[in-house]
């Protein structure tokens, strides 16, 4: 997204015009689209040096770097859409690393025809939230596809950041009495989108949960730097971000239904069109494997965090060779938590 310091002698008409292939052909009508929309809300000086990179000074410590694609559909959701769920989902794919996010870079594939009004928006939403997080977009590309070969608008992003020295938080490193945390209520943001794109009615909106959460994550890192993992249950829900970490640690999982916090409308919403909330996608979740002997603490921490106000201790990481993530339901009863097999409920994120 190279940012143009030209100036046009018609303005760019976000109100009426549409995405054209003139806007991806790298021409005068690209360089206006860049210069009038991408640049006018996401300006900083960083975006300002005009090149295909950008150029920036790091503090010590080790860095790391993530990249997510958003094909969400609809665009537009009961709590937010794809353009602040583009800089949630990156942020908090680098802060799961104990990181505090830095930057963040953007490509956006447009389809001709797609209303500037509405593309508009959704830069102005993902400006927002860049700026509430303090993660500023520095650079990014713009491509645009012939109408019908695309959907709207995907957008792309990649996140920098730097963890603190003393900071060492993976997958992997789940050990046996562990205790696993999640900040709040699971299934939100799934059953905003389903509920959104089947227009489907409830007595109490739901709305998504996207959210960046690393002023979280960075209040848990002050609080206790032994924090083993960290994990944002994203596509997959709860139960698939669970096996994944049993996996890559090579540990069992027991969790307790009734210690999982689940709003009653998106319980109930789940029950009518067939779903599981734990395989539910979620946006502003995470969940923590700790020692036990730091939960207390560290769930104290969570809930004077707005983001953290319903955390809760749902279970503990046990020995198992098969790496099995098992739940107590609200019965008494046990069930193996298996992988989430095919896609309960596609392009959510």
């Amino acid at each position: 997204m190279t940012a143009s310091v030209k100036r046009f002698a018609v303005r760019l008409n976000t109100k009426k015009d549409c995405v054209n292939m003139t806007h991806g052909s790298g021409g005068r009508a690209m360089a206006q689209l860049i210069e009038e929309l991408f640049v006018k809300h996401f300006d900083n000086h960083l975006l300002r040096q005009a090149n295909d990179q950008a150029g920036f000074d790091i503090e010590a410590g080790r860095m790391v770097m993530s990249v997510d694609g958003h094909v969400i559909s609809p665009l537009f959701f009961p709590g937010g859409d794809i353009g602040s769920l583009s800089v949630h989902g990156t942020v908090n794919d680098v802060a799961m690393s104990g990181a505090r996010p830095l930057y963040l870079s953007v490509g956006f594939i447009l389809e001709e025809g797609y209303p500037l009004a509405s593309l508009e928006k959704i830069v102005i939403s993902m400006a927002r939230a860049a700026r509430e997080a303090e993660v500023p977009v520095i650079t990014g590309d713009t491509k645009v596809v012939e109408k019908g070969k695309g959907d709207g608008v995907f957008i792309t992003t990649t996140g920098i950041g730097v963890v603190p020295r003393g900071i060492n938080i993976s997958g992997d490193l789940a050990r046996p009495g562990d205790a696993i945390l999640i900040n709040g209520s699971i299934g939100d943001h799934g059953v905003a989108i389903m509920s959104s794109r089947e227009n489907l009615e409830f007595e109490t909106t739901i709305e998504s949960d996207s959210a960046a959460l690393h002023t979280l994550v960075a209040a848990m890192v002050r609080e206790t730097p032994r924090i083993h993992c960290l994990r944002d249950p994203t596509r997959g829900g709860l139960a698939t971000t669970l096996n994944e970490l049993a996996q890559q640690s090579a540990v069992g999982m027991n969790i307790r239904e009734q210690d999982i916090p689940v709003k009653p409308a998106v319980s109930a919403a789940c029950e009518l069109l067939g779903l599981d909330p734990l395989y539910v996608a979620n946006e502003g979740k995470l969940v923590c494997i700790c020692p036990a002997e730091d939960a207390g603490q560290i769930l104290d921490t969570m809930h004077a965090h707005p983001l953290g106000k319903d955390a809760a201790i749902i279970g503990e990481v046990i020995e198992d060779q098969h790496g099995f993530v098992q739940m107590q339901t609200s019965f008494g009863g046990s069930r193996i938590v298996d992988w989430l097999a095919g896609e309960q409920l596609p392009r959510i994120c």
